[in-house]
């Protein structure tokens, strides 16, 4: 069940999709879809809400997000690079101008001495250009997931909010 803040913050990526006529789609491991639930909780997302892939194993994020492989090796799943490369692989898989990305643990299991249970990097942007947000605690795989949700779409409505605007048409 999506929560009252996060409805708040999905209209408001809703609105500014509406007038900018730009679509957007997620590549999701940890979060499994929440992210996309997210965004089509507003009626009327179909006009910019493409699709998602959930690419919970490695092998998804190299075939349908193109994530190279030796990134994957050399600094596992859960990094920033990754979750960058899936932003990019969405945008040309789903061909969308925008998408958001999240790769981590979500726990209980899962996690190293490195890189802990609760790590989740978040990634949004364009083809061009993406940002990156870490989270780093652990408050159980519910939450874990609740908060990356969360962090994801107020990351996605920042980045639109910075975007460049065509200016408004004269009427």
């Amino acid at each position: 069940m999506i929560d009252f803040e996060s409805k708040i913050i999905s209209r408001e990526v809703s609105q500014i999709l509406w007038e900018i006529e730009k679509t957007v789609g997620t590549a999701e491991s940890c979060t499994g879809g929440r992210i996309a639930e997210a965004l089509i909780s507003i009626p009327g997302a179909s006009k910019y809400f493409k699709g998602g892939v959930v690419s919970y194993v490695d092998e998804i994020k190299e075939r349908l997000l193109n994530v190279d492989p030796q990134v994957i090796e050399e600094q596992t799943a859960v990094c920033e690079e990754v979750a960058k490369q899936m932003v990019i692989g969405a945008c040309k898989t789903l061909n969308t101008d925008f998408a958001i990305a999240a790769t981590g643990f979500a726990g209980p299991t899962g996690g190293t001495k490195e890189i802990p249970v609760g790590t989740i990097w978040l990634a949004c942007g364009t083809q061009e250009r993406q940002i990156t947000k870490k989270v780093e605690e652990d408050h159980g795989r519910d939450i874990n997931l609740a908060i990356a949700t969360h962090v994801a779409m107020q990351m996605f409505l920042d980045f639109l909010k910075d975007e460049p605007r065509p200016a408004a048409l004269e009427g």
